[in-house]
């Protein structure tokens, strides 16, 4: 969801990644107007209290260890056509080394194959988008114009034939480069997975297309749109098998090693955008330098008592002694009393984690990220938020009455502008910021998802079983903030998570009076459907 104002410079995209585990990506775009960019990132989460959730049962070491992030560069958006003849495209450059002589460093030739396949899956997706925009608005019409069937029809052909000549192409001067120089091995090997990834990349978007056309009629203009799509799927399909190459589904096997080897090639061919990341912790330098002043004014304690003593008593006597053992009792008890609040003072000021961002080609650092996490009655909660929590009558009546456990993670983001990569030819990107957090121990303590309930019927007063289903909501609220220099927003965005034993069931948005549904990727996800299971070469 786009920060309101800012389209541009902070998107944000919230989804269910599987039953244990829910996904935030956060994409920063500086615009280039200030020397840096701040973004602020706060995810409150406001659990009941039956869950046992708190800062003694989810600590804040678990807290990170269940919080998974990736940082990557943004993936450069091309059209086709730009892919094609634009001189940013990384098609363009691959084909410019092939004359003899002008090759390079073997290196940029593998970034310049992988960035291609970046690209083209960011542009098929996009595609993809489109095109399931188109068939809901086809959907919701009574009768379609011709004009609009042919519209839809010209955009398929037209992105089905640019992605052939991009294959083609690729393949061609991957042929090449092949027969003209003497390459290492490994950038030859490097090559052929770029190669295969591609072909996968078209075969994977171009189905889930065809998937997400279900909706529109089996006659007419959209016979032919099916056909294209699946000519060209089948095509990549039997290219794959004519090189022997183990990525291929088959109907009848678990394809296990398919699945292993496309999630591999996704990995390999986009690695290249992902940033490195070092982390520190300022907040426990800061704790031991002052847990030390602790132990020191202890210590002060003691030595003053037992110099009373030692004034006022024999060091022989029993008074001696006793105001020795007392001393050392309050010693150790101040100790504590001054760590605990030392921990509680600067937990308040001090974030727990500092990640520097690096570029790994350049190693110089991009951009520096804080985090930090507070549970309880160190969390303030804004007033936009409790304002949109209480239009659901259970939250607004309750309010006060059965108490939630609140814990607010914040990140603050802080990027180099001039620091930032550029990709091609002076073309700058931004940076992808991927949160995901598994939810395992919020399931700990719930009861089994499903029990019976007796039923009477009325009408012989015969008594039944009815299923029930236990499940359980942890609204969760985000505040996004950004300040570009000229530009400084913030919105706000509330999301329900229905829980059971299990895992996450669904997630709602908390918006207006109602619960829209957030879509999640689940068991309809076009990658695993055979490309022949649909019937569309009769």
């Amino acid at each position: 969801m786009p920060a309101s104002g800012t389209p541009h410079l902070f998107d944000t995209k919230l989804e269910v990644h599987d039953r244990k585990q829910f996904e935030l990506k956060l994409e920063y775009q500086p615009s280039g107007t200030d020397p840096e960019s701040q973004y602020l990132v706060e995810v409150l989460f406001f659990v009941p209290k039956s869950l046992n959730v708190s800062a003694d049962t989810w600590t804040r070491d678990a807290f990170y260890a269940d919080l998974h992030n990736y940082v990557r560069l943004k993936t450069p958006v091309l059209s086709l056509s730009e892919l094609l003849t634009g001189r940013h495209s990384p098609l363009v450059h691959l084909e410019e080394r092939v004359p003899l002589g002008l090759l390079g460093a073997e290196s940029e030739l593998v970034y310049d194959a992988k960035m291609l396949a970046c690209v083209l899956r960011g542009t098929l997706r996009r595609f993809g988008v489109t095109v399931k925009a188109a068939c809901q608005a086809h959907a919701h019409l009574s009768s379609p114009t011709p004009d609009d069937n042919q519209q839809l029809l010209a955009s398929v052909r037209e992105t089905v034939e640019a992605t052939q000549a991009v294959l083609n192409r690729f393949r061609a001067v991957n042929k090449s480069l092949g027969a003209k120089y003497q390459l290492d091995e490994k950038t030859r090997l490097s090559l052929s997975l770029v190669d295969e990834y591609l072909s996968l990349v078209v075969e994977q978007y171009m189905r889930r297309v065809v998937v997400q056309m279900d909706s529109l009629p089996r006659t007419g203009v959209f016979v032919e749109l099916r056909k294209q799509l699946m000519d060209l799927i089948v095509a990549d399909e039997s290219y794959r098998r004519r090189l022997a190459l183990p990525s291929v589904l088959e109907p009848n096997t678990d394809n296990e090693l398919y699945i292993h080897r496309v999630g591999f090639l996704k990995k390999f061919c986009m690695n290249i955008l992902f940033l490195k990341v070092q982390r520190s912790s300022q907040r426990k330098a800061w704790e031991e330098v002052l847990f030390a002043m602790a132990a020191g004014g202890s210590m002060a304690f003691a030595l003053g008592v037992g110099l009373f003593a030692q004034s006022r008593y024999p060091q022989a006597s029993f008074n001696f002694f006793l105001l020795a053992v007392i001393g050392y009792m309050l010693k150790d008890r101040i100790k504590e009393g001054l760590r605990r609040f030392v921990s509680a003072f600067i937990g308040k000021w001090l974030f727990e984690r500092t990640t520097v961002i690096i570029d790994p080609v350049t190693r110089d650092g991009v951009g520096i990220c804080s985090e930090k996490v507070d549970y309880g009655d160190s969390v303030q909660v804004p007033k936009e938020i409790t304002h949109v929590r209480a239009k659901d009558d259970l939250t607004a009546a309750s309010q006060g009455e059965l108490a939630e456990n609140v814990i607010r993670y914040r990140k603050k983001i802080a990027l180099d502008s001039a620091m930032l990569p550029r990709i091609g030819d002076g073309l700058v990107t931004g940076v992808t910021d991927i949160i995901r957090l598994n939810i395992d121990r919020l399931l700990h303590d719930m009861d089994d998802p499903e029990y019976a309930i007796d039923y009477v019927d009325l009408a012989d007063y015969s008594i039944e079983k009815l299923k029930a289903v236990k499940s359980y909501r942890v609204d969760l609220a985000f505040r996004f903030s950004v300040d570009d220099g000229t530009t400084r927003e913030t919105t706000y965005r509330c999301v329900r998570l229905i829980l059971d034993r299990n895992g996450i069931k669904r997630m709602t948005e908390l918006s207006g009076d109602a619960e829209v549904p957030i879509p999640a990727p689940g068991p309809s996800a076009p990658e695993f459907v055979p490309a022949r299971a649909s019937g569309e070469r009769s």
